[in-house]
């Protein structure tokens, strides 16, 4: 009986782990054998022991990781080049606004190589070019100008309406304004202005947006991204506390209540903007619908409550908002866009978002 099992215990030492193994070679080259039988089979790294995928690409876990890891890296970045400058002025001040503009810029031109270097490291493979992936690209352009900026009109509805009773010009006064050039070159001179309107809205989408959602989405999804990547957007806006701090511009608890304030809304913003990059694939629209919003500021209720024609602001406040959930969906049709949208093309799995 020992004979027989000493056998067939040979027997299955030699088919699994080899004939040296069944010779009696020492112990640690019988396990190492036995590590990378059990690697292969679990698909383990035998040097690491981390989980791959099949195309040589980590795992959920380590991807999510060095995902999260980019992202914050990528935000802590743009955040830490406003403050490069030492400087006693004002955030306002015309030389601040310049010398954050260069900071801003150079960040914002290095950002895609932390994608491409966070693609070329976890070995996801992406079919869509890195400037596609980034919402860069030709087709369904007309349509991302447009139809997201419509959308955000339309929950501004009422604020808009707002501005039109209050606004001492008439509306053909409005339109010569619009085409006059020396009003846009007033404007394009303005640093407060240029910073509010275009530098601001381009840089912002392009680093948190842009080049984080198509890291974000391999590991959690189109649905999560949506909800995660403003986080990053909402706490690169605590540094305003620091300058209002700085200055002394109110109380501590009112400047703390102000910047969770801020971070809430920009978070909700930064919701809506990743939902339309998902749903669009492209960069403009968002950069557009960031713009309006500056422009605009936060809607202002309480002066609508004692507005002279109130029930009509009102009313249209509450159009607004029942239109902009009616019409949230068809204006983002991804089908409008070409389909797929590079960025939904990165998911695991299909999603809902990403369908017309």
């Amino acid at each position: 009986m020992k004979w027989l099992y000493n056998h067939i215990r040979s027997a299955f030492i030699t088919k699994t782990y080899g004939p040296a193994a069944a010779v009696g070679l020492p112990s640690s080259l019988v396990l190492s054998r036995e590590r990378v039988v059990m690697a292969e089979e679990a698909k383990l790294s035998p040097l690491t022991g981390e989980m791959e995928g099949g195309d040589g690409a980590l795992a959920p876990l380590s991807l999510c990781g060095v995902s999260v890891l980019s992202c914050l890296l990528l935000a802590c970045s743009y955040v830490g080049s406003l403050y490069v400058w030492r400087s006693d002025l004002p955030r306002d001040h015309p030389a601040v606004i310049k010398r954050r503009f260069t900071s801003v810029l150079i960040v914002s031109g290095l950002a895609p190589l932390f994608v491409w270097a966070w693609r070329e490291f976890t070995g996801v493979k992406t079919t869509p070019s890195l400037l596609a992936l980034m919402g860069i690209r030709f087709e369904g352009l007309i349509p991302a100008v447009i139809l997201p900026l419509l959308l955000t009109m339309v929950l501004f509805l009422g604020p808009l309406m707002q501005l039109a009773f209050d606004c001492p010009w008439s509306f053909m006064d409005g339109i010569r304004v619009a085409f006059d050039p020396c009003f846009w070159m007033l404007c394009f001179s303005d640093m407060r202005w240029l910073r509010n309107q275009v530098v601001a809205p381009l840089t912002e989408e392009l680093v948190f947006r842009a080049c984080m959602l198509p890291m974000l989405v391999p590991c959690a999804g189109p649905a999560t991204a949506i909800f995660t990547c403003p986080l990053f957007f909402g706490v690169a806006h605590f540094h305003h506390m620091i300058e209002l701090l700085r200055f002394r511009q109110g109380t501590l608890s009112g400047i703390f209540l102000s910047a969770v304030f801020q971070f809430s809304y920009t978070a909700v913003f930064g919701a809506y903007t990743a939902f339309i990059f998902i749903r669009t694939g492209h960069l403009m629209g968002p950069v557009l619908c960031h713009s309006f919003c500056n422009y605009m500021g936060f809607p202002a209720i309480s002066t609508a409550m004692e507005h002279p024609h109130r029930h009509i602001v009102l009313s249209s406040y509450l159009m607004g908002v029942v239109l902009f959930f009616l019409l949230l969906f068809p204006f983002t049709d991804p089908s409008f866009y070409g389909l797929p949208t590079p960025v939904c093309s990165l998911a695991s799995t299909t999603s809902s978002l990403c369908l017309p």
